[in-house]
């Protein structure tokens, strides 16, 4: 008996009980052949997806693991990325027909925006203000949607066949992009729609996903080379980590997560990346079911919680941070 209260005087002496680490649970879809390419969770804890296969826009309430999903009004339209607003309103792109669509959460019904020729492949979405920024990849361009009035305003990338992919807002009001198809990442200015390149020094980058911290930092996943990417906009320094996996660990879905982690997916090897910026050093946190591509992830701040869209497996997943 007294071996066991110096023990616990001990542990409360250094802190406490021992911290769970980070783990993940995973929520099986019911949908035949659902393939979740884009997570999304709203305000309220509840999850939503695009279910590109399909063509659905799932929902997922994790207190209860109930499923249900929506149609869109536009069959195979193709749902690619998600975003939820803070009125509870989930915009998502729908990259196959040319259209961004606004799910009512309380009616559950959609509403589609047609997009121009110029950016008929609506990639990823980003929401600033009440206007729905988007890219294009496969049209090497990026635009604005106000759906106020149902204009859109569309510009080309500087660079041909840059495919821009990832896209995320500054704390400072600039929106950068990850291009893909170049070592360069592209900061745009929100009010002119105009962009700038900076490159990234290695060659042979390619950047694909993107994220900025509250720092300002930008962050990306080169996916060609098996790194982890930072730049500075104040300096125009990069810095770069080799991913744990190495060249087969093709970095993808990234996010800034509430415990001052940059957390991503290797999508080669099946594992979970929590980087720490103080540190510069990285945990790997594997995820249960084999074969699973993590091509996007949305954060929970108020329940730290990361959210992951695992495609091939027909799954989502719950990545629940801990202590750090």
């Amino acid at each position: 008996m007294q071996t066991r209260l110096l023990f616990l005087t001990i542990a409360l002496l250094l802190g406490g009980a021992a911290q769970k680490p980070p783990s993940i649970t995973e929520y099986q879809l019911p949908r035949p052949r659902a393939f979740p390419h884009d997570p999304a969770v709203g305000p309220d804890g509840i999850v939503w997806y695009t279910d590109q296969a399909n063509s659905f826009i799932g929902r997922l309430d994790p207190a209860t693991g109930k499923v249900t999903d929506v149609p869109t009004p536009t069959p195979a339209s193709g749902p690619h990325g998600i975003i939820v607003a803070p009125d509870r309103s989930v915009w998502y792109t729908a990259q196959r027909s040319g259209l961004i669509g606004q799910l009512d959460p309380r009616t559950m019904t959609i509403t589609e925006f047609k997009l121009p020729a110029n950016a008929d492949a609506p990639h990823t979405p980003l929401l600033v203000g009440n206007k729905v920024w988007f890219t294009a990849q496969t049209n090497n361009t990026y635009g604005e949607l106000d759906p106020s009035t149902g204009k859109v305003r569309t510009f080309t990338c500087p660079t041909p066949r840059s495919l821009p992919y990832g896209i995320k807002r500054a704390p400072d009001g600039s929106i950068w992009i990850a291009l893909f198809g170049t070592n360069k990442l592209g900061r745009v200015d929100a009010s002119t729609g105009a962009m700038q390149e900076l490159v990234i020094p290695n060659e042979r980058a390619r950047p694909r996903r993107i994220e900025v911290a509250s720092d300002g930092m930008v962050y990306y996943t080169d996916y060609a080379r098996g790194y982890l990417g930072r730049l500075d906009p104040k300096t125009g320094e990069f810095k770069e980590w080799r991913s744990p996996g190495g060249e087969r660990a093709a970095p993808y879905g990234i996010a800034y997560a509430p415990d001052g982690r940059i957390w991503y997916n290797e999508s080669g090897t099946g594992n979970m990346i929590g980087f720490d910026p103080k540190t510069e050093k990285m945990e790997s946190v594997k995820i249960p079911t084999p074969g699973s591509v993590v091509r996007n992830v949305s954060v929970d701040a108020k329940r730290n919680i990361i959210w992951l869209a695992e495609s091939g497996v027909q799954r989502l997943g719950k990545l629940e941070l801990g202590a750090h």
